[in-house]
Order: structure tokens, then sequence, then C-alpha cells
């Protein structure tokens, strides 16, 4: 079951990818599509609205062809979207070949974690949906370090490089690298056998059988087959699944529980941090290598904390994973709130001797010896002399020669954000989501649910240009605590526990008979 887990969850790999190599294009496409900061957001967000539409549908259209088929038109999507996107001439196509992976990020997202909970054993059933989870960021991570890899051979004089111009073509390598991975998934999908309960709903219950056993070995295979049919034989007295079910009385408190646990994972911020992290850290003035090589260090540490996840969700449990976690997100977003609030900006002497020639008009400006207590008053000064597509071009610059801060206090934030998301919100939502839902309505129930979350992420990351540009990073990045901590209260009054229980049990308890 493991290895099936794992080819399932290589959606979950594209999908961390696919949202995540956008960070590092964000700077390029930003000069080369002369971008707004809200134009800027909806080349980031615009993915996440698609991932929206793809999720209302997929666990319906799961329902009808099977969860398996849906998988395999996300790899197709994944993979022209990455031909497209990389051959973009320009801001329109890449928009529209960035939604059209958005397609298969939605679908795989909602897909992938309810075909391994449908095959999983109960006592390994979260560490085995966590491997979605746990996929997600290893695609995310690779993303962040293929971004860094073709930054700095782009910078090499090799022959190789310059014929494959990763210099000039640094972003749209970016993009187009994911190719590999989508036909590598479409051919691996193959080799995983469709869900068992889908199977028994489809009447096909030798095959059912057939694959019960490959995963649970002969003897329990029969168990679980007749839990299956038990549970079915609940429903056929009940009212055929419709979406006006997912809100009569007895699905209420799940479905608080799910659309709850949904807003919270993406009002925190994580999507903020993950599309923008080389931005983030350039905020801090240390620079667009160094800041490319600390997003590195982000999908390092949310791997080592999402494998910390799936070692401790069967044991201690989903709602202690999420209380620790909230309390860190808090604490870590305060920090970074605080880290930023106290920074100045002013550019010295030196640091006007610093700058490019292209920015000599600040030598007479009368800029220099003037402090600026935010990063938002420093941005307006700057746009006020050299206008905004200039402070556009030389934005790292200006600020690395400007700020006075403490980089170590913002990495330290950052990275005690990601790690507390990681072994938290980040598995646990999708396991919860697997979980919570009965058997006859889960496939519309893990689409809405999935909806509210995707919805969020795409206001998320569509707005955090824009807050960064007028609310600036310190009020950003409070917003994002206040949220975590009301989210933590939630979570301690409202959550059952659910480890342990076969998805029937859940049912039983949480929407009765």
């Amino acid at each position: 079951m493991v290895a099936i887990a794992l080819i399932i969850a290589l959606g979950g790999f594209l999908m961390g990818f696919d949202t995540s190599v956008i960070s590092g294009v964000v700077e390029f496409i930003e000069i080369e599509f002369s971008l707004t900061s809200l134009q800027l957001g909806w080349a980031v967000s615009s993915l996440t609205l698609s991932a929206t539409m793809a999720m209302l549908a997929a666990g319906p259209l799961s329902d009808r062809i099977g969860r398996l088929h849906v998988l395999r038109i996300s790899a197709v999507l994944f993979g022209i979207s990455a031909i497209v996107s990389a051959a973009a001439p320009n801001f329109t196509i890449l928009v529209l070949a960035r939604m059209l992976g958005g397609l298969g990020v939605g679908a795989s997202l909602i897909t992938a974690p309810m075909l391994i909970a449908e095959m999983a054993p109960a006592s390994s059933r979260g560490k085995l949906v966590s491997f979605n989870q746990f996929n997600i960021v290893i695609g995310i991570s690779l993303a962040f370090f293929s971004n860094y890899l073709i930054l700095v051979l782009g910078q090499s004089d090799a022959n190789w490089v310059e014929s494959l111009k990763l210099n000039e073509w640094a972003w749209r390598w970016m993009l187009g690298i994911e190719m590999i991975p989508a036909i590598f998934y479409y051919l691996a999908l193959n080799l995983v056998p469709e869900s068992p309960r889908w199977l028994v709903l489809q009447g096909r219950e030798g095959e059912a059988f057939s694959v019960l056993v490959r995963i649970n070995g002969n003897e329990q295979a029969e168990i679980e087959l007749d839990r299956i049919r038990k549970n079915l034989f609940q429903e056929k007295n009940r009212e055929e699944a419709s979406w006006r079910m997912l809100f009569t009385s007895s699905l209420k408190l799940v479905l608080l529980i799910g659309v709850s646990i949904g807003i919270l994972q993406q009002i925190t911020g994580i999507n903020a941090v993950f599309y923008y992290a080389p931005m983030i850290f350039e905020q801090s003035g240390i620079g667009t290598d160094a800041a490319f090589m600390q997003a590195v260090l982000v999908g390092v540490i949310n791997v080592i904390f999402t494998v910390l996840a799936m070692a401790l969700i069967d044991r201690i449990g989903r709602k202690s994973l999420l209380v620790v976690g909230l309390s860190g997100i808090t604490f870590f977003m305060g920090l970074l709130s605080y880290g930023f609030g106290s920074a100045t900006y002013s550019l010295d002497i030196q640091g006007l001797v610093n700058l490019p020639a292209a920015l000599e008009i600040l030598n007479t400006s009368g800029i220099q010896g003037i402090v600026f207590d935010s990063d938002v008053e420093y941005r307006q000064a700057m746009v006020a002399i050299l206008g905004s597509e200039q402070y556009s071009q030389h934005q790292s610059i200006l600020i690395s020669e400007a700020i006075s801060v403490q980089p170590g206090l913002i990495l330290i934030g950052i990275l005690g954000f990601v790690a507390s998301f990681a072994v938290s919100l980040g598995p646990v939502m999708w396991v919860l989501f697997s979980e919570l839902f009965p058997n006859r309505i889960r496939g519309k129930a893990i689409s809405f649910a999935g909806l509210i979350n995707s919805s969020i992420a795409f206001l998320v990351t569509f707005a955090f240009p824009w807050e960064l540009e007028n609310l600036g990073n310190a009020t950003t990045f409070l917003i994002y605590a206040v949220f975590a901590f009301a989210g933590l209260a939630m979570v301690i009054k409202i959550l059952p526990e659910t480890k342990g229980k076969t998805l029937e049990q859940i049912e039983s308890e949480l929407v009765g008979s």
C-alpha cells in the first residue's frame, strides 16, 4: 500500500512544483511584461482560481468516471501547461497556460487524498494520506531548488548554457521543466488500482475484492469488503447524494469543521510565503541570489517537518498537531511583523555610490540621509523620484542599500512559520477532509471544502503584492498572526479526534445513520 500511495501522491508533487515554481518567475515577468502589483498578483493567483473551479468539479467527476481517470487527466493538464507557459509570448498566454495547470492542481488535490483514504487501512490512513502533503512539499522544495539552480547556471559562461539560453530564458526554463515529472506521473498511474469503495458503488465487487486483497491480504479483505457492503446497504434507504445534502442538519458539524479548517489553512498566509518567498527575503535586504538560496532553505524545512507530522499524526492525533502548529504560526507571524516593523530605511553617501548608474538621479534628489520608518513610506518616496517601472527593476538593490533590519530575525520567522505549518495544517487538513465526510457524499463534500480552501488561497496570493505595496510587511504579517490565533481557539473548541477510527466509525459518530 505504501508504494501505491506514493505513486498516487505524485499528483501532490506536481501540484507543489507547479504552484511554487512561480516564486522564481515573478521578478522576471514583472519586468518583462511591465506588470503592476495587481497584475503580478493575478499572474500568480490565476492558477489558484482555476484550481478552485476544478475542485468543484473533481469530486463529482471522480464519482462518475473513477478516481484514477481524473488523476490521469490531471497529469496531461500539468504537462500541457508547462510547455505553453514556457513558450508564452505575452502576459495573457502565460496566465491562460497557468490556469490550465490550475485545473490539474485542483483535480489532483481533491482526488489523490480521496483515493488513498479509500484504500488505506484505518491504522495507517493518516500517514498514508499524508504522503500527498509530503509529495507537495517535495515538489515545493524542488521548485525552489530548480529555480535557484537555473539562476546560478544562467550566470555561467559555458557554451551549453549559452546555447540553451539559461540566462536569457531563465523564467521559461523554470516553468517548462515541469513537463518531465508530468509525463512520469501519467505513466506511473498504470501501476495503481482503482478505489475499492468506488468499485463497489459501481457494482464491481470482484474487482474491489482483488484490490483489497492486494492491499490487506485475503482475510482482512473479506472484513473490509463486508464493512463497505454494510455501509452501502445503509445508504440505499437514504436520499441520493446531491449538493443540497451538504447543508442538511446531519452534516452540519462535519461541514463546519471542514470549511473552517479549509479557510484556516490558507488565511494564515502559507501560499503568500511559498509563492513569493524570494520577494519576501529580498525585502530584508539580502539581495537576489541570497533570497533564492534562502527560499531553498524554506523548502528543506518544509520537507523535514512534514515528515515529522507523518510520523506523529497516527500517534498523537490530528487535533494535537493542529494546536501545536497554530500556536507556532501565531508566534512566528508575530515575530515577522515585529522584525519588519522595527526596520528603518535610509540612503547614505555610500549607499548612493553603490547604486547603478541608471539611478544617478537619486544623487540630486535630496533623498540622502532621510530616514523612513516603514517600507511603504520608502517605496512611495522612491517611486515619486524614479517612477514605478524603474523602481521595480532595481528594487532589490534599493532595499538592500537602505534597510536597517535584523535579517536573521526575518529568516527565523519565515522558517518557524513554515515548520509550524508543515507539522500541522499542511498534512492534517487533507487527512481530515478524507475522513470527516460520509462515503456517499465524500466526493462532493471534499470538492466543496476544497473550493472554499482554494478560493481563500486565490484571494491571499492575489492580494499579497498589493498588501506589501500599500500596507507594508509588518501589517501584512500581523494580519496572518491574528487569523492564526482565532483559528487556534476554534480548533480547541470544536475539532474532534479521528485517529485510529475507520471511515465508517467516524461517520457513525459525527453524522449518525
